[in-house]
């Protein structure tokens, strides 16, 4: 047997039916990143294509009825790439799945109806959503004119009734909605809608959701039974299964990584025998060659741009989902504290799924590609005035969904608090201080937060600001903030190299000279020896920089003065992440943009791998003849080098976020 036919195969759900099925069906959900990972299951689309292609025409199931693919919603965002395309990378790796139906996910809405609308249309198959109306687009009419229902006819003639449904939740985590949305009870909903399609000859109904896994539990325990044969939802990003009142709840994974292939057979006496098999893409399945070409030209335009060193971390960061929507985290005290000094503000809060990695940056380089996976939200940083007691039922609801890791859990700046998991919801917070000093009710308090947050979105409702209809002031609204990824990339442009493009202003430097003094204060930037040992934790380390007054062109920090020309400087330094940098129109480029990172012979592993080894050799004939190094820094903690172009980055826990019983 071949190894697309058994390979990361499992059983979910056996059945004693044999010979050909009467139905057969593919479910995936929730995908956004179409490479391979590095962990089994590695996923790709590559290899999730291979599978779809050995259920659709293999030749053992030529006797067989064509199979029906299911997609539970989220694919547009958020992605490395869909930063740069909204989304419409990926509508040809939904149609070449061979997508049949879709409901619409919370993160297909993200930059706004518009571009879903204009997404839909691209698609070769229906997008559902029953229960979300949109009164000015007619009475009854699904938002972005979605179908609710739709009858999908099998290749034996067997009629398979569909129903998109999704969950109250997650409307309140969209950026962007129409005004006077209605929503309706999923329940509800399928009670209304579903006899008619068995009216309409449904022979099997599909409930198609994106709903967290509790809400598909208990779609299924209040329909009557036998009224919705399978409930294959998204949202979870997990593997599932149960069986409630008669009725398969199923979800299917993530990312490509997971898919679920399902067979069913009549039963004399009605409904269906159901056969349900879990297929994990793991590596030793091959992948599919034109999806691979199809991949290939997707990222190889923009590989050379997102490769680029932006900075280097001493220290692990950590961006696990396990971590930012539970506890506190150094990537997120990290980027909290940014914001913070950014707009010198007296304190910071960004809910922990703005922090998408779901990954520990090991310690080492910084690449412009690892600053977008993790921050690929659209809504800038705002800046907002509320009062004390708006600030502590932000952070009580920001731990009220505890167990469930929600995105909204609070990372944050010149805060701390402790927090009771067990105690009931909307009063777990023991204590909270805002610089050391308990929290003033009374006193009005400067947040620096996300946009998202500031229009109530994720239950942030003490944040609303009054041009959404709240009370909070604004001081910086959306129209004039800077995005988070944004705010990364030019922190680190500033440490590395403060003065040296053209693009970058006086008022730039003042400002960036402004946020290092407070950012690092506390021994966050880690330099060489001669400025303070860069392992000890307790010793502030403050990098020099040029005065104001000055028209020469300087290195940054840990460098002295050199006279050259900007544009010797450009070249110097043309492998390195720029503020001149353009975004490529990876969709019309007839041609992928070749460069060293594509090249199979010389990966950016195999030349990182190259260039450590050479490092190292160095340091070891400098040690050897005598000399000191000037431009590495031996850290035995991470057993790399510092580059010679940035002071490296340390953030670390600091008892922000206490959880006590």
């Amino acid at each position: 047997m071949s190894s697309v036919a058994s390979d990361g195969l499992s059983v979910t759900h056996s059945t004693d039916r044999t010979g050909p099925p009467d139905l057969r069906l593919i479910h995936y959900n929730d995908v956004y990143h179409v490479e391979e990972g590095s962990a089994e299951p590695v996923g790709g689309v590559a290899r999730f294509q291979s599978v779809v292609n050995y259920y659709r025409s293999d030749p053992s199931f030529s006797e067989q009825p064509d199979v029906l693919t299911f997609f539970s919603g989220d694919a547009y965002n958020p992605s490395l790439q869909s930063t740069v395309t909204k989304g419409r990378h990926m509508v040809p790796f939904l149609n070449k799945a061979g997508t049949d139906v879709a409901c619409v996910g919370n993160h297909d809405l993200d930059f706004g109806v518009t571009q879903f609308r204009h997404l839909r249309d691209q698609c070769r198959f229906p997008w559902l959503l029953a229960n979300v109306l949109d009164p000015a687009l007619g009475k009854g009419v699904p938002i972005a004119d979605c179908e609710k229902t739709i009858m999908l006819t099998s290749s034996n003639g067997i009629k398979v009734g569909v129903i998109g449904l999704g969950e109250r939740e997650w409307l309140g985590t969209i950026n962007a909605l129409p005004p006077n949305l209605i929503y309706k009870s999923a329940y509800k909903t399928a009670l209304e809608l579903v006899p008619q399609l068995r009216e309409q000859g449904a022979e099997l109904v599909v409930a198609i959701t994106h709903q967290r896994e509790p809400n598909d539990n208990k779609l299924a325990e209040k329909l009557p039974s036998g009224l919705v044969d399978i409930v294959l939802g998204g949202h979870d990003h997990f593997y599932g299964h149960a069986v409630i009142s008669g009725t398969h709840v199923l979800r299917s994974g993530t990312d490509f990584k997971q898919l679920s292939y399902i067979e069913a057979w009549r039963k004399e006496s009605g409904g269906w025998d159901i056969g349900i098999v879990r297929r994990d893409i793991v590596r030793s399945i091959p992948e599919d060659p034109a999806t691979t070409t199809m991949v290939g030209r997707l990222t190889s335009s923009l590989q050379a741009k997102l490769e680029k060193p932006i900075g280097f971390t001493m220290r692990a960061l950590d961006g696990r989902f396990s971590t930012v929507r539970q506890r506190e985290s150094n990537l997120g005290n990290f980027a909290c504290d940014l914001m913070r000094f950014y707009y010198a503000s007296d304190c910071a809060m960004m809910a922990g799924g703005t922090i998408r990695g779901d990954q520990i940056y090991p310690p080492g380089i910084l690449r412009l590609k690892d600053i977008l996976n993790c921050f690929p939200f659209e809504d800038p940083v705002v800046l907002i005035r509320i009062k004390g007691k708006a600030l502590l039922d932000a952070l009580e609801n920001g731990v009220s969904q505890l167990p469930a890791m929600e995105g909204r859990f609070p990372q944050v700046s010149n805060i701390a608090f402790s927090y009771n998991p067990s105690a009931p919801s909307g009063s777990r917070i023991n204590w909270a201080k805002v610089d050391g000093a308990p929290i003033d009710f009374d006193q009005k308090y400067t947040l620096a937060t996300r946009g998202y947050m500031a229009r109530g979105k994720d239950g942030f409702s003490s944040l609303l600001v009054e041009s959404e209809g709240g009370e909070v002031e604004e001081i910086v609204d959306e129209e004039s903030g800077i995005l988070i990824s944004t705010l990364l990339r030019q922190y680190f442009l500033s440490l590395r190299v403060l003065g040296k493009w053209r693009r970058w202003s006086p008022s730039m430097t003042r400002h960036w000279n402004t946020v290092h003094e407070n950012l690092h204060s506390d021994g966050w930037l880690k330099g060489p020896s001669a400025q303070g040992s860069p392992i000890s934790e307790k010793v502030s380390y403050r990098p020099q920089r040029p005065t104001l007054h000055r028209s020469k062109q300087y290195h940054y920090g840990r460098f002295p003065e050199i006279d050259c020309e900007p544009e010797e400087l450009d070249r110097e330094n043309e492998s390195m992440d720029s503020d001149s940098d353009t975004d490529p129109d990876i969709l019309t480029s007839p041609h992928p943009t070749t460069n060293y990172v594509t090249l199979p012979a010389k990966s950016a592993t195999e030349e990182e791998r190259r260039l450590r080894l050479a490092r190292k050799v160095t340091r070891t004939w400098m040690h050897r003849a005598g000399l000191k190094p000037s431009a590495i820094n031996d850290t035995d903690e991470i057993g790399e080098f510092t580059p010679t172009w940035t002071p490296g980055i340390s953030p670390r826990l600091e008892g922000r976020i206490v959880i006590e019983s």
